[in-house]
């Protein structure tokens, strides 16, 4: 049984706009000991224009591992820890799950706020059926990537990737490949920022509309699903 006290807390940040932070988020950013953030630089921001000035400590992918026994061992004496990634909600696509898991172990308290991430308003935007989705963040960048592609093109599932943009048109054009360039596919960048953008049609249209400009921002694919 968990003790009743949150020992580490799972805090969702905005991915552009910084009013998107929840009151309940900043909230609890106020009152723990320590704040665990991917990238320090990208973190300081936000809670500087938050005015929140509590202790903040890297824990990202090349630490984790490292950095894991010590912190449970923290949040064992009574340390409480937020969590919080450069964008969006921790966990998904971001550092988090060791944590979570080592922490559930231990038999401490884990809280998630609900909170701001891309792949929700990048599919409810697409326009495709959203009763029923896959989410599958990053392919693979070589090893069983072309296995996945031929995978998720029978996938009748409304399917949501994450890509990032020096990479997405060899993802469109491998789109093309196995699922057809009639497949249609709705690109998302920028969201909730300045220049966001949304560009849905046929895989080729996609392509075709991307190939012409410079493409900055992270990027969400939202794949109508293999119809009968």
């Amino acid at each position: 049984m968990s003790t009743e006290i949150t020992s580490l807390y799972l805090v969702p940040t905005p991915i552009g706009n910084l009013g998107d932070i929840t009151l309940r988020s900043l909230e609890v950013l106020k009152k723990v000991d320590t704040i665990l953030a991917e990238d320090t630089r990208t973190s300081g921001f936000l809670l500087k224009h938050y005015e929140i000035t509590k202790p903040l400590q890297s824990f990202h992918i090349f630490n984790e591992h490292k950095t894991l026994a010590g912190l449970i061992e923290r949040l064992k004496g009574g340390e409480v820890m937020a969590l919080i990634s450069d964008a969006g909600t921790p966990g998904i696509s971001d550092p988090g799950f060791l944590l979570i898991r080592e922490a559930l172990k231990a038999d401490l308290k884990v809280d998630c706020l609900p909170g701001a991430t891309a792949l929700i308003p990048a599919l409810v935007k697409s326009g495709f059926p959203t009763d029923r989705f896959v989410f599958e963040g990053f392919l693979p960048h070589k090893k069983g990537r072309q296995t996945m592609l031929k995978r998720l093109a029978e996938e009748d599932r409304t399917t949501i990737l994450y890509e990032s943009p020096h990479r997405l048109l060899k993802t469109l054009e491998q789109l093309k490949e196995f699922f057809g360039p009639e497949r249609h596919v709705s690109v998302s960048r920028e969201l909730t920022k300045l220049h966001e953008e949304t560009f849905t049609g046929t895989v080729h249209e996609v392509h075709q509309h991307f190939s012409i400009k410079e493409v900055k921002g992270e990027i969400v694919l939202v794949i109508d699903g293999k119809k009968e």
